[in-house]
C-alpha cells in the first residue's frame, strides 16, 4: 500500500498544477494547496481548475511562496512529508521583456526561513518543477540554452534551490516537463486545433519541423505522483525526472491528434503544415525518459477519450 503524505503543493491554479493535486489527492495523499490570492479573483478556465480542486484539497489563500502567511502555514500545520514547489511567476512568460530578476525573487523568496520551517515540521523532501526549455535540459541542439527569459529563471530558480536544499540537508527533486496538453488547458496548440475543427476549418502549422515532446497531462501527473512518493523516500540529495511523451515534429503531432480525434468525432480535422523558413527556437528539444514505461495503470486510449470529451463539452457549453 502507498504511504500517505502530507504535501504542501503550490501553483495548483495553474493546468499541469492541477492536475498534480488531483492525481495526488486521489491517490490518497493529504493535500495542503496555497494561492497567491483570494480564490474568487481567478477567471477563465484557471477559475474551472480552482472549482475543481473544491473538496479534493485543503486550499489557502493569499499566500504566495515565501510570505508570512506561507512560513506560519509550515511552521503550524504540519507535520509535513513533501514541500511540492510547481508554482513560478509566469507574468509576460512569452515576452522577451520577461522579468527574470523578479521572477527568481518571487520563486525563491525567503527560501532558507522556509526550508528550516519546512524540516522542523518534519520535513523529507522538496520537489521542485522544472522546464526541458530551461538551460541544460533535456536532449536537442548543442548548446541546450534557454529557449527565453522565462526559461532562464526556471533554470536560476533551480540552481537556487540546489544550493540550499544542500544547505539544509534537504532531499531535492527536479521534475522536468515538456510540453503537456489536455483537458483544463490554455488556449495553446491543442486548443486551436480543436477550436478550428469545432467549426470545420482547416487548421494551419506554422511551425511543423520543430521536433518537440508532447505529452497526455494525465500521463505527466501519474509520473508526478510516483515521483513524489520516491523523493519522500530517498535518502539521496538530488534526484531527477524527465518524463517524455510524443517525441516528433509539431506537424507530426498535429497529425496524431487529428487521427485520434477523427475517429472519434467523425470531423474531417483538416490540417495545413506550412513550410517553415525561420527557426528562432532550437529545432529539437525534448526529454529522454518514456513516461508511459514508469507508470502501470495509465490508459493511452482512455486520455484520448478524455481529451476529445472535453473539447466536446466545450463544444456543447458554447
Amino acid at each position: 500500500m502507498t504511504q500517505r503524505l502530507r504535501i504542501l503543493l503550490t501553483g495548483a491554479s495553474s493546468f499541469t498544477g492541477y492536475w498534480f493535486a488531483k492525481t495526488l489527492a486521489e491517490a490518497g495523499h493529504q493535500l495542503v494547496c496555497t494561492f497567491t490570492s483570494n480564490l474568487d479573483r481567478y477567471d477563465g478556465v484557471r477559475k474551472l481548475r480552482v472549482q475543481q480542486l473544491r473538496g479534493l484539497c485543503e486550499m489557502v489563500p493569499n499566500a504566495p511562496f515565501g510570505s508570512d502567511t506561507f512560513i506560519n502555514l509550515l511552521q503550524n500545520h504540519g507535520p509535513w512529508s513533501l514541500l511540492c514547489h510547481h508554482g513560478a511567476e509566469v507574468t509576460n512568460y512569452k515576452s522577451p521583456d520577461f522579468n527574470v530578476h523578479q521572477a527568481l525573487v518571487n520563486n525563491t523568496q525567503n527560501l532558507r526561513s522556509v526550508l528550516s520551517a519546512f524540516k522542523q515540521a518534519g520535513g523529507r523532501g522538496v520537489v521542485l518543477t522544472g522546464s526541458v526549455f530551461e538551460p541544460d535540459e533535456g536532449v536537442g541542439e548543442e548548446p541546450l540554452r534557454a529557449f527565453s527569459p522565462y526559461g532562464l529563471s526556471k533554470g536560476l530558480t533551480w540552481q537556487v534551490f540546489r544550493f540550499y536544499c544542500g544547505e539544509a540537508g534537504l532531499p531535492l527533486g527536479k521534475f522536468v516537463i515538456p510540453n503537456p496538453f489536455g483537458p483544463y488547458e490554455e488556449q495553446r496548440f491543442t486548443f486551436y486545433l480543436m477550436s478550428s475543427w469545432k467549426r470545420g476549418s482547416v487548421a494551419t502549422v506554422k511551425t511543423p519541423d520543430y521536433v518537440r515532446d508532447n505529452i497526455h497531462v494525465s500521463l505527466l501527473a501519474a509520473v508526478y505522483k510516483r515521483f513524489a512518493g520516491q523523493v519522500a523516500q530517498t535518502e539521496k540529495p538530488i534526484l531527477k525526472c524527465n518524463p517524455s511523451g510524443y517525441v516528433e515534429p509539431q506537424g507530426a503531432f498535429a497529425q496524431r491528434v487529428a487521427r485520434e480525434v477523427r475517429k472519434r468525432t467523425g470531423w474531417p480535422c483538416e490540417l495545413h503544415l506550412q513550410q517553415q523558413t525561420e527557426f528562432t527556437e532550437p529545432r529539437v528539444r525534448h526529454n529522454f525518459e518514456p513516461a508511459a514505461a514508469m507508470v502501470e495503470t495509465w490508459d493511452e486510449t482512455a486520455a484520448w477519450n478524455e481529451f476529445t470529451e472535453y473539447y466536446l463539452k466545450l463544444e456543447a457549453n458554447a
